[in-house]
């Protein structure tokens, strides 16, 4: 399996499909009465005045969610290949997309964290062309209004604003007003909101927005101990993967060394900021998808044992279809 990926063959886009329908096909089966999809947050339920949380069938929800992470998942290889992050051009990133967004059952229908994957690919093609550009001003403006666009449909995707900065860290030398206009970029819109707010007289609300970046980061979060065993391959692939870096690291060139740092950062975030959100959903870590996707892609890339490697996606492809069919 991980072989035929390994080439950069158009026909592959039919095997992703088929494999995506499998990775699906265990909870369509056993698909619940009803699915509910939250699209904004309730602070700008505002700019969406209809009611759209059950606007769609189950087996219709999961059917557009599954027509998503296809779209990301060809997206997200496009990209990875234009900037050459690999070293050659492959369809691993699309198969190892398509698999984590099949990890759990929260992750095959229709969320906010699945919307706000397309806003996270859109923002690292504009953050991996900083570090080649002379005037970035332009792309952090961009980029500030595109994670604003974020939290309004998620609320913490508020805390991606850090990957701007972290960007011009690892890829710029200072300049103050670049990292001033990226918090312009992100004040226009939500300038926008507040006159909403102003015009149907609910400005003194509008501070409550923040309210959830007070929160106290929570000591322990509930989370099914079957989960954790469909992490176990996960974990052991992440680590790996780690290693395989370190061993290629210095042979590798400047920009790529620097775009590998952004993207474990980006991770960090995306896996630490779910405490923001007022009830914890497994789909947060959704988000967790997009810079898993290159380290992912990078070890099975890389990986010298055909039979080790085969074995270990074929464990992880076998258990996100067995704990779909077994819910325990």
């Amino acid at each position: 399996m991980i072989n035929l990926f390994r080439n950069y063959n158009p026909f592959n886009i039919v095997w992703l499909a088929i494999l995506l329908l499998v990775l699906r096909i265990g909870y369509m089966v056993q698909i619940p009465e009803k699915v509910e999809f939250i699209f904004v947050e309730p602070f700008a339920r505002l700019l969406v005045p209809v009611k759209y949380e059950y606007a769609f069938s189950p087996l219709l929800n999961v059917i557009i969610a599954g027509g998503l992470v296809f779209a990301q998942a060809l997206l997200l290889n496009s990209l990875i290949n234009h900037h050459n992050l690999l070293g050659k051009p492959t369809f691993l990133p699309a198969l190892m997309y398509i698999t984590l967004a099949g990890l759990f059952t929260p992750f095959l229908t229709l969320s906010a964290p699945l919307i706000c994957n397309f806003l996270l690919i859109w923002m690292l093609y504009k953050l991996f062309n900083l570090y080649k550009g002379e005037d970035v001003k332009s792309a952090t403006y961009d980029v500030g209004m595109i994670v604003a666009v974020g939290s309004l449909i998620y609320f913490p995707f508020i805390y991606l604003f850090l990957a701007i900065w972290v960007a011009l860290i690892v890829y710029r030398p200072f300049n103050w007003r670049e990292w001033v206009i990226s918090i312009l970029g992100y004040v226009t819109v939500f300038f926008f909101l507040a006159v909403i707010y102003f015009m149907n007289d609910m400005l003194p609300r509008f501070t409550h927005i923040w309210l959830p970046l007070g929160k106290k980061f929570p000591d322990h979060i509930s989370i099914n101990s079957y989960n954790y065993l469909l992490l176990a391959p996960v974990i052991l692939i992440l680590v790996l993967c780690f290693f395989k870096l370190q061993q290629n690291f210095f042979k590798s060139y400047v920009q790529i060394r620097k775009t590998f740092q952004l993207l474990f950062f980006i991770f960090l975030i995306t896996a630490l900021s779910f405490y923001l959100n007022s009830e914890f959903r497994l789909s947060h870590f959704l988000l967790c998808a997009v810079p898993a996707t290159v380290f992912f892609a990078y070890y099975f890339l890389y990986a010298t044992k055909r039979w080790f490697y085969e074995v270990l996606y074929l464990l992880l492809f076998i258990s996100i279809i067995y704990f779909q069919f077994n819910k325990f």
